[in-house]
């Protein structure tokens, strides 16, 4: 039998399509998935490191039972902790590196950090050091203005701590009521 085929007086021979090397396939697939898996390892390992190196910073406060009545709140999400001044140096200890949603609380006593996904923290009015709008903080950058930069002092620490609210038009008051509280106490502690 005769297999090939005749098109415009050219013989075409009919040949099986090729086998697909199912060995080198696996290969390549290996390779990948231990590739990926050398990335997360990486990750991991450069994030326990991030970690160590803030691991002098005390426990987060509690937020008290009773911390007065709220002067503002504000709704939307935590995005992180840096080193004061440098807003690349994300802080990972105590949970402060995990970005969550968040409720705060403003009160003559201090700020109430309300988060679900990691540790709520409390941050004492003693503790306050300012507040600023600004454009980005350790993984998010945002219009001008669309970021609350809370600066704090724990232990020995001075720490700015990123909020965005749900509506953004709400961090100028809080930077203003913040301004004034640590006006007062820088006041106080004067006397």
């Amino acid at each position: 039998m005769n297999h090939t085929l005749t098109y415009s007086g050219q013989a075409i021979a009919k040949h099986s399509q090729k086998v697909t090397d199912l060995t080198g396939r696996l290969l390549w697939v290996a390779g990948l998935l231990a590739l990926v898996a050398l990335v997360y390892w990486l990750m991991w390992r450069a994030w326990r490191k991030r970690g160590a190196r803030h691991a002098d910073l005390p426990e987060l406060l509690a937020i008290p039972e009773e911390f007065g009545e709220p002067l503002a709140e504000l709704s939307g999400r935590y995005h992180a902790s840096t080193t004061a001044g440098d807003w690349l140096d994300r802080i990972v200890a105590h949970g402060l590196g995990t970005r969550s949603l968040v409720k705060l609380t403003l009160t003559e006593q201090g700020i109430a950090v309300h988060r679900p996904a990691a540790e709520d923290f409390f941050i004492p009015a003693a503790a306050l050091r300012g507040a600023r709008l600004d454009k980005g903080i350790a993984g998010k950058v945002v219009p001008e203005g669309g970021l609350l930069v809370i600066t704090w002092l724990h232990g020995d620490q001075l720490i700015d701590s990123g909020f965005r609210s749900e509506h953004p038009a709400e961090h100028a008051p809080w930077v203003a009521a913040i301004e004034r509280m640590t006006s007062t106490y820088q006041q106080e502690g004067a006397r």
